[in-house]
């Protein structure tokens, strides 16, 4: 088996019938299977899955176990010398699996690639190739710095955004929407962290990838479609919770060892204050009716039907 397509749904009926319809119409002769972790959906999904899709592996869970761990039940029991972590709200291209499983055979040094991926808008989703989220990285981008100088690599260090999208080059982390990573690589550093339950679980994936010296490139050569924020409600607590806490988690299990207390203090003042005003903003949208999109911020990619069921669902 060459390739094992892992796909997490929660109450994403359609977006995930359509995800696997892209799938199976795959244009490739490599060998592949496809596992579905569901999530304890309320809606039609697993009985939808079964009926059109009787060749799925489908595994149902009794409640919403999160993403990191219900990939790891994937993960588990996959057979292909590759893995890919693919989402739920995702349309992937004739050619993807060819030209992604043929590029990785090219690069034997390669733990993980992914390729672009773009929003329906036709836009790219900056979360497909990042730097880590450092301190002064961090910093950067949560304040506006790498908006306001597009094309400085000092304050564009977590989007890359001086880099060209449509060419191939090594980066420090993918986003857990499209990731295919070589099943000896994930022997090595194990599965997803299952510490972070909504978000983060991809950049800190990436960085073990990195820490045990394999390479992780983008490859632009093939795309797929990624219908992230589908709607833009406003967010339940937990979720904007979920959110800070996977940053908080990520400096203190990475980085926190790296930098002295000022430093660590900062980064924590500094997240607690980010999820105040995420709460305020939030209280603000209830009053007034408005909406908003999803926040994109240093951890990780959203996922299905809804805003906020595309955040349920990983989690």
């Amino acid at each position: 088996m060459d390739l094992s397509v892992i796909i997490v749904s929660y109450n994403t009926c359609g977006l995930t019938l359509d995800c696997l319809r892209s799938v199976y119409d795959s244009e490739t002769v490599y060998s592949y299977e496809v596992i579905v972790v569901d999530n304890a959906s309320k809606d039609d999904s697993v009985a939808a899955i079964r009926e059109q899709f009787p060749q799925v592996h489908l595994i149902e869970n009794r409640e919403n176990t999160g993403f990191a761990k219900a990939n790891n039940q994937g993960m588990d029991i996959a057979k292909g010398r590759y893995v890919l972590l693919l989402n739920s709200d995702t349309i992937v291209q004739p050619d993807t699996f060819r030209t992604m499983i043929s590029y990785m055979d090219e690069h034997p040094g390669l733990g993980a690639a992914g390729c672009k991926v773009i929003l329906p808008n036709g836009s790219l989703d900056k979360a497909c190739r990042r730097g880590f989220p450092t301190p002064s990285a961090s910093f950067y981008y949560a304040f506006g710095f790498s908006r306001m100088f597009p094309d400085n690599p000092r304050f564009n260090g977590y989007q890359l955004g001086y880099l060209d999208p449509n060419e191939t080059y090594p980066v420090d982390c993918l986003v857990g929407a499209f990731m295919m990573v070589r099943q000896e690589t994930i022997a090595q550093v194990g599965g997803l962290d299952e510490t972070f339950f909504m978000y983060g679980e991809d950049v800190d994936w990436c960085y073990r990838i990195k820490q045990a010296g394999w390479g992780i490139d983008y490859h632009p050569a093939t795309y797929i479609v990624h219908y992230k924020g589908a709607s833009s409600r406003r967010k339940p607590v937990k979720i904007i919770y979920e959110f800070h806490r996977a940053m908080w988690v990520f400096h203190r299990k990475h980085y926190k060892r790296k930098y002295a207390w000022p430093t660590n203090l900062a980064v924590y003042c500094g997240i607690a204050l980010k999820f105040t005003l995420s709460l305020l903003k939030n209280k603000l949208l209830t009053r007034s009716g408005t909406t908003s999109g999803k926040t994109d911020m240093p951890a990780s990619a959203n996922r299905p039907e809804s805003a906020n069921a595309q955040a349920e669902v990983r989690r």
